[in-house]
């Protein structure tokens, strides 16, 4: 019961958050939208952030039966809160749900380089350069601290995240945005090598307190983070600027698919490399293929680092 409760919720999901996504352009001017999305960044990591901390300072306070019931009813107060909304429906020509507006939706995508790019600079770097999966043998054999470690870690990537949002004023004044995306998942992939750089320097510690390797470690999962979500803040605006509203939900879906497939993939990869290279290496060479594979892409496909926020073109 426990995993179909849990895919229900994950279906629920991926419908919820490509709407959501789809109907900031209609919120807000375009020159708005890199604001917006920045904005949209900051709430998911502070969800992502003080979500967990509230939930065990209440299952530590009063039981999980009890934490669950205040989920609950936050739940329905926001869901009532939404329903009250006025309706929204999609402009132009829409067709019926199903499978052929999907694969409409995959069609049109074949037909738009540049917003095809934005998937594809993101797959390059959520499955050949993520660290997550390496963080539990980090914290237990190589930096020391075990659980405290990897919660250090997963933080520092958040707080990057949260930072990057919080000061994402200047973000709304760059018109290349495609060059924007290409250069932040290039810092991306140099902060997974230098993350991997300092894992390798530190050695072997399975200490239960972690060595002063950590604060580097840290400092590099903050630059991912903050790699990460400028990155997310432009490839989301050019999705929803070059996209017809009408299809721009669908669009959206693609673009979950994209954002929670690809980091699965990405553990998987690590996780293979790791246990031929180690964790040290394997996100040093994964940050270095992430790169490369951004080159190619933007050699191949050169229109997309001329994108230009002021006449987007898919």
């Amino acid at each position: 019961m426990l995993y179909a409760l849990v895919a229900v919720n994950a279906g629920a999901s991926g419908l919820n958050h490509p709407a959501r996504s789809a109907i900031i352009p209609r919120l807000v001017r375009p020159e708005l939208l890199p604001a917006a999305n920045a904005l949209s960044m900051i709430t998911f990591g502070l969800a992502m952030t003080a979500g967990p901390l509230l939930a065990g300072v209440l299952v530590a306070q009063v039981g999980y039966g009890w934490t669950y019931t205040i989920d609950v009813v936050t739940f329905t107060a926001a869901m009532w809160a939404v329903y009250r909304l006025p309706p929204m429906p999609p402009e132009g020509e829409v067709q019926k749900a199903g499978l052929k507006s999907v694969l409409e939706g995959f069609r049109f995508l074949a037909t738009r380089p540049n917003i095809r790019m934005t998937f594809l600079v993101d797959l390059a770097a959520m499955v050949m350069a993520q660290p997550r999966a390496l963080l539990p043998a980090v914290g237990a054999l190589l930096l020391g601290g075990g659980a405290t470690t990897v919660g250090v870690l997963l933080a520092a990537t958040a707080v990057g995240a949260f930072l990057a949002g919080l000061f994402s004023g200047p973000l709304g004044t760059v018109r290349r945005q495609g060059l924007a995306v290409l250069w932040s998942v290039t810092a991306w992939g140099l902060s997974v090598s230098a993350f991997g750089v300092v894992v390798v320097m530190a050695g072997q510690n399975d200490g239960a307190e972690p060595t002063v390797w950590l604060i580097p470690a840290a400092v590099a999962m903050a630059c991912a983070g903050i790699a990460d979500s400028v990155s997310g803040v432009f490839r989301s605006t050019i999705l929803q600027s070059a996209t017809p509203d009408a299809m721009r939900g669908r669009l959206q879906g693609v673009f979950v698919v994209v954002v929670a497939g690809g980091p699965r993939l990405g553990d998987l990869v690590a996780g293979v490399d790791a246990s031929f290279l180690g964790e040290g290496w394997a996100a040093v060479i994964g940050g270095v293929v992430c790169i490369a594979l951004v080159g190619v892409l933007a050699r191949r496909q050169p229109q997309f680092a001329r994108y230009d926020a002021r006449h987007p073109e898919p």
